[in-house]
């Protein structure tokens, strides 16, 4: 089996659609098939489909944008930028806990390298009672945690990472995304997170702009491969 990886963060704007899109990329060109899922997702805007994160995910696998596409990696779209219950519920509808996890299995093929993308944090309610962390434990496949480096980034990383470990989900890595206005060096707070993460601390600097910054993201190509 080719594999998969769940990206879930520490909350969300952190950088996840990043990492999932560079480790989609990296994946094609080492010449593994890819498949990317993003089965939730809010702030969603139907005008501007190229603003979204599906849109980017399905780019970085070489995937064309079809009706057909949008709905298989991300099913459940919302409008308002809220956690899914809540954004589900100002538009009449609730997010099928069960449905989305049987999409995400039938999703992910043994010939396939699969990335999965979260919505929001690690334990951003999906329904009444499941968050994405449950959605990771059913799913039973390693996660890769993203944070940044702002003042209180430590915290946030060590409590998400134990949250992880609670539901013996096993963590492939963190992955620090630098953090516009840092108030320390990446490299410090990596140096941080790991004295305390039994996981491998990954930096991701600032990437420059343009239509594809994943192209120059750093090499994750150990976290495919593991």
């Amino acid at each position: 089996m080719s594999g998969a990886l769940f990206i879930t963060a520490t909350g969300t704007g952190i950088g996840k659609t990043l990492v999932a899109c560079a480790l989609a990329h990296q994946a094609r060109a080492q010449g593994r098939a890819v498949r990317v899922l993003k089965p939730i997702a809010t702030g969603f805007d139907e005008m501007n489909i190229g603003e979204t994160d599906t849109y980017n995910l399905l780019i970085a696998a070489g995937m064309p944008i079809t009706a057909e596409t949008l709905t298989s990696c991300t099913p459940w779209r919302f409008k308002a930028p809220l956690a899914p219950d809540m954004a589900a519920r100002r538009e009449g509808r609730e997010v099928d806990f069960g449905a989305a996890l049987a999409h995400c299995r039938a999703s992910m093929h043994p010939d396939h390298f699969t990335v999965i993308e979260g919505v929001g944090g690690t334990m951003v309610p999906l329904g009444a009672r499941e968050t994405v962390r449950d959605l990771i434990a059913e799913l039973e496949v390693p996660a890769v945690l993203v944070t940044g480096s702002y003042l209180g980034a430590i915290s946030h990383t060590l409590a998400a990472l134990e949250s992880l470990l609670q539901r013996q989900i096993a963590v492939r890595a963190v992955v620090v995304s630098e953090s516009r206005g840092a108030p320390v060096p990446l490299a410090e707070t990596c140096e941080a997170i790991a004295t305390h993460a039994e996981v491998p601390v990954l930096p991701l600097p600032r990437l420059s702009g343009g239509a594809r910054p994943w192209e120059s993201a750093p090499s994750f190509t150990a976290l495919i491969e593991s």
